[in-house]
């Protein structure tokens, strides 16, 4: 884990069943008639960008959504950002790539990204030459809406959060000489992460009992119907997908394992940011404003209609919508009726970027060997929520909807064990497995 090669990132996705040859991104283009024509504005500040341009990038994932829809519904221009362009990324990895690159180089000035990269990215953990490429996350685009979907060789374990036939499997397996396989979409990311957290719950040692590989979200499926994998994590859809074409089923949608825990970022490169603040505020009020949007039950069915065409998720409108609206078939005889746990892009903060979350991604990383304490120090200079607030006082956002504080407070996981932001060495002592 601790070893973050861009050798073993080249190595780890060339042994996808399924590859893909897209180009670095497409930009996209408005798609759906129902977007309004919004004349240009200012940021709200009665200050002008210094740009017009913005250069982002998104990976094919429901959560993705708000950056999509301030491009369909014309936000970036409502805010002054009239060449605003949203890419489609093929990987993670051509994530970091091209947030490395950055827009004067033909990347990305930020993108819809997983958490802890714009950690792994500001500490040079996995950049070239481990150059340091410091990052701004100005705000949180969604909670919950993951998942870990098991293949359907394990149909008979009807494996959940607590799973205690999961290890005796595993164990089995390695008796046998073989390796439980499962697949995330980035090394320390948060799909690692849960995927870590659910395995050593149930008493898996993730780095001696099971292989785990990296595969881009959108070869997910693929990769399980080739039978290459025993499980994944993703975001959605593609949890959904495996249960519609009947290849396995969800052992948990993620909130089984943490209640509203925080998922991805909005982040930019700290350098963009800085030489254009007004832009950069002008980005975040279009985001958020789209998180509004999206977040509203009225919005969905016409949010899933414009996210799933082939230029962003590339996914049945069919498979985005009940989960947005917290149905969950989540195969295996198992379903989830108006579940609190779907997806949230605005109400209950659900856009604010805690700081105590971000600690929770370093202290985790931190338990995997990838991170020291010393590193949470990163955590106040990452983490921009005061140009968060900033941005909501302009969108007269109402002040009881804009944390004061920002910690979240305690929180607890599946199998009880809590995390105190306050102390994030004790979480780490309480830990049975781990390498740190």
């Amino acid at each position: 884990m601790a070893n973050f090669s861009r050798r073993k990132f080249i190595v780890t996705l060339g042994v996808t069943a399924v590859g893909t040859a897209l180009a670095n991104g497409c930009s996209s283009t408005p798609t759906t008639s129902s977007s309004p024509s919004v004349p240009a504005v200012s940021s709200g500040t009665g200050d002008t960008p210094e740009t017009d341009k913005i250069s982002l990038g998104f990976i094919a994932l429901t959560d993705s959504a708000p950056l999509i829809i301030a491009k369909e519904k014309k936000l970036f221009e409502k805010y002054g950002l009239k060449n605003a362009e949203v890419k489609k990324q093929t990987s993670w990895a051509s994530v970091r790539d091209n947030l490395e690159l950055g827009s004067e180089k033909g990347g990305l000035d930020g993108c819809h990204i997983l958490t802890p990269m714009s950690y792994l990215l500001s500490s040079g953990k996995i950049t070239k030459g481990n150059v340091k490429i410091p990052m701004y996350i100005l705000a949180r685009l969604n909670t919950d809406g993951q998942g870990i979907s098991i293949s359907n060789e394990y149909a008979d374990l009807k494996l959940e959060a607590k799973s205690d036939k999961l290890k005796a499997k595993i164990d089995e397996m390695k008796a046998a000489g073989k390796k439980f396989q499962c697949a995330v979409t980035f090394p320390g990311g948060n799909h690692d992460l849960w995927t870590r957290y659910w395995l050593a719950a149930n008493g898996v040692n993730p780095d001696e009992d099971v292989d785990i590989k990296v595969i881009p979200p959108a070869q997910m499926v693929a990769n399980m119907e080739t039978k290459s994998m025993d499980a994944f994590c993703v975001g959605e859809p593609w949890n959904q997908r495996i249960v519609t074409k009947k290849l396995g089923y969800n052992a948990v949608t993620t909130g089984e394992i943490w209640k509203n825990h925080p998922e991805k970022s909005f982040t930019v490169r700290k350098d963009w940011a800085d030489k254009n603040p007004k832009a950069a505020k002008a980005a975040l009020m279009a985001v958020m404003e789209a998180q509004m949007w999206c977040d509203k039950d009225e919005n969905k069915a016409e949010m899933c209609k414009i996210i799933e065409g082939d230029i962003y998720v590339k996914a049945p409108a069919a498979d985005i919508l009940g989960r947005m609206q917290g149905t969950f078939d989540l195969g295996n005889g198992r379903k989830l009726e108006k579940s609190p746990l779907l997806m949230k892009f605005w109400r209950e903060n659900a856009s604010f970027p805690f700081k105590s979350h971000d600690k929770w991604f370093v202290t985790e990383n931190t338990r995997w060997g990838t991170f020291t304490e010393a590193d949470l120090a990163m955590v106040d200079t990452v983490n921009r929520s005061d140009l968060w607030r900033e941005a909501a006082k302009a969108l007269k956002v109402p002040d009881a909807e804009i944390p004061k504080e920002d910690s979240r407070g305690k929180e607890t996981f599946f199998d009880g064990v809590t995390f105190d932001p306050a102390d994030p060495k004790a979480y780490l002592a309480s830990l049975k497995i781990k390498k740190a």
